[in-house]
């Protein structure tokens, strides 16, 4: 560890790291209808492409951003990373077309999946086991609880500037990350533990990580529980507005539910170390499968508005718990048996995982039709797929173990 920086300031600075997501993510909900109405009035639905195809960008980049950072170093790519980010939202301010803010949205992501996934290395480098699940669990329940800030913080931004003020205050923010990062942490991989950035070195990278039963099964439940996250966030505020007339309190709604979930992620930090990764994230799906299946059958059956108001508020908060307690505990199980190809396997892990719950979430998102059929049913059904492949990794560990 940096003599430079302490524990508590390492993880808070992981957690900003982390934090650029969610507040890419979250801070341009308040904006899609305005969004929409500008550039899209025919076709509002397609303004949530705003934020899947930031994902995809995000995907895209995560594949390359951790073996560069093998090669280069960890901070050198976050720096170039968060330049392109910059530039992106640049580009999307200044923006006149909605196909202009999706290309430039996938270019933020791409220079976001930079902080997002090297902050992963960086983690393996300085931490394994249990240990790094505790950390990474704190990281993420900033994650989880940044979203009870970001979309009133957009909505105030929005009332002040209009929506391409949100664009300026992610330059802004991005500024302030790499300049703490900059100044506060030196340097976690020393040069003669890099890897050259070389086509085959990252193939057997590949390889070498597939062949792991646990790997490659925590990576499609990952892949199912960010599929789950993406799905609730591309389809939360069109809920809440048409389906609930909430348009104008939504971000204060949203801000309390993540608020209260995000305590998932600080329980999960606390006793991780004692029950075990798997045994969590198996329990928090098994939980998710019970409240989905219920509010899919609850909503079929003629509620009042304010019970059915209720009763989704409630299930949105068990979904971000259930993703505050999961996401890191995966990250964590993948990235055990790869500390020493750290920065690939944590592109790999967040590449694949993410491109395809981005491709899952899109066309669910797209299938709103003003009622939660299409979200309970889609959470329903990933989470019973994500449920029964813990299974399997159990019997799997279970199998080595004899």
């Amino acid at each position: 560890m940096s003599t430079r920086i302490s524990t508590a300031e390492f993880i808070a600075l992981i957690a900003v790291m982390f934090a650029t997501i969610a507040f890419s993510i979250d801070a341009m909900l308040p904006a899609l209808p305005e969004i929409a109405r500008e550039l899209s009035p025919d076709e509002e639905n397609r303004a949530q492409l705003i934020l899947t195809s930031f994902v995809a960008g995000m995907g895209i980049g995560t594949f390359f951003t951790g073996p560069l950072s093998d090669a280069f170093g960890r901070k050198p790519v976050i720096v170039v990373g968060v330049a392109l980010y910059i530039f992106a939202a640049i580009l999307a301010w200044a923006s006149t077309s909605l196909e202009t803010i999706l290309a430039a949205r996938v270019l933020q992501g791409i220079g976001a999946a930079a902080p997002r996934i090297v902050a992963v290395a960086v983690v393996r480098d300085l931490y394994s086991g249990r240990q790094m699940a505790r950390i990474m669990s704190i990281a993420m329940m900033i994650f989880t609880l940044f979203p009870a800030v970001a979309p009133a913080l957009g909505a105030g931004i929005i009332a002040f500037s209009g929506w391409r003020g949100v664009f300026v205050a992610f330059v802004v923010f991005a500024c302030i990350m790499v300049t703490w990062m900059g100044l506060r942490l030196d340097e976690p991989l020393p040069r003669e533990n890099r890897r050259p950035f070389r086509a085959s070195l990252l193939w057997s990278a590949v390889q070498e990580m597939f062949r792991n039963p646990t790997v490659r099964l925590s990576i499609a439940v990952q892949t199912l529980c960010l599929g789950i996250l993406f799905t609730m966030l591309t389809m939360v505020q069109p809920v809440y507005d048409v389906i609930f007339d909430r348009e104008e309190t939504f971000p204060f709604w949203f801000g309390a539910v993540a608020l209260v979930s995000g305590t998932a992620s600080l329980l999960n930090a606390a006793v991780v170390v004692r029950l075990g990764m798997r045994r969590l994230v198996t329990w928090a799906l098994g939980a998710q499968i019970v409240l989905s299946g219920g509010v899919l059958f609850l909503n079929s059956m003629a509620l009042s508005d304010m019970t059915s108001f209720a009763l989704f508020v409630v299930w949105q908060a068990s979904v971000f718990a259930m993703v505050g307690i999961t996401l890191g505990n995966l990250n964590a199980i993948a990235m055990e048996p790869m500390g020493h190809i750290a920065g690939m396997a944590a592109s790999v892990i967040g590449a694949i995982s993410t491109v395809l719950a981005a491709l899952i979430a899109a066309p669910i998102g797209l299938f709103f039709d003003g009622t939660l059929l299409p979200l309970t049913a889609g959470i329903f059904i990933m989470s019973v797929l994500a449920f029964l492949l813990m299974l399997q990794m159990a019997r799997v560990e279970q199998s080595v173990t004899a």
